[in-house]
């Protein structure tokens, strides 16, 4: 049987440790596992640690001790960040769950003129926490134990504004040494003639595609067009084929 893996971000990190998990942790335990006491799990804080713990009580209260540190890493050796247009309905949770999967290292939500989706306030902030647990389960699922961050829902002029994303023309890097790619079908370029940096930005726009104003935006701040074929993907499709070439190219898919 395979053993579960538990997120808790505030797990100790010594072995010997007893701990009480946290609410989110401890529900999945009891109720959908139905784990009982001397059970063996698995708990990583997400930032790189992870731990094996057995269970000395499972319950309304779930207490576990650990018992061994894990020297192990699955992290893509590519990084790869996600400037993704939120979708409607579940499309863009299921984006982030395989993109998390494919070994994405941030993933950055955005609006457009044509985003389908009104987020403010209350609505807005839920909807990351939603998308940020969306990405810790997908960690548990696949053995990662570094979550990738899901930062606050910006708008694509806001980011370039806040990154100074324009690129150096010779590299295509820009000052933070990612290459920033946004998709063209009528691009000459393909994802495997990009140069062997390690660092990747990915924009996604909305099923209607970008406007000509954002369009415009993208390349005077240094985005660089890369083709996919000559056909125009969903924008579910087109984010998760970008990773998975990016990682069978340059990473270690």
């Amino acid at each position: 049987m395979r053993i579960p893996r538990i997120y808790d971000a505030n797990m100790p990190q010594e072995v010997g440790t007893e701990f009480t998990l946290d609410a989110f942790g401890a529900n999945h335990i009891s109720k959908v596992l139905r784990l009982k006491a001397g059970d063996k799990i698995f708990v990583f804080d997400g930032r790189g640690h992870e731990f094996e713990a057995e269970l000395t009580e499972s319950g309304k209260k779930t207490i576990a001790k650990l018992t061994n540190e894990c020297e192990r890493s699955v992290e893509s050796p590519v990084q790869v960040e996600l400037l993704q247009v939120i979708s409607r309905g579940d499309r863009m949770d299921f984006t982030i769950q395989k993109a998390v999967e494919l070994g994405i290292s941030k993933i950055i939500p955005l609006t457009s003129s044509r985003c389908g989706v009104k987020l403010d306030g209350d609505r807005a902030q839920k909807k990351i926490e939603s998308y940020q647990r969306i990405a810790i389960s997908a960690c548990e699922q696949c053995g990662r134990n570094v979550v990738p961050e899901v930062t606050s829902i910006t708008t694509l002029a806001n980011f370039i504004k806040e990154h100074s994303a324009t690129s150096d023309t010779q590299s295509l890097c820009d000052e933070h040494g990612f290459i920033n790619l946004t998709l063209d079908p009528r691009a000459q370029r393909k994802i495997t003639d990009l140069p062997s940096t390690g660092k990747y930005r990915i924009l996604i726009g909305p099923e209607g595609g970008f406007s000509d104003d954002e369009v415009e935006l993208a390349n005077q701040a240094g985005f660089t067009g890369v083709t996919l074929g000559p056909r125009i993907l969903r924008t579910e499709t087109a984010a998760l084929v970008t990773l998975s070439i990016l990682g069978s190219h340059f990473g270690d898919l």
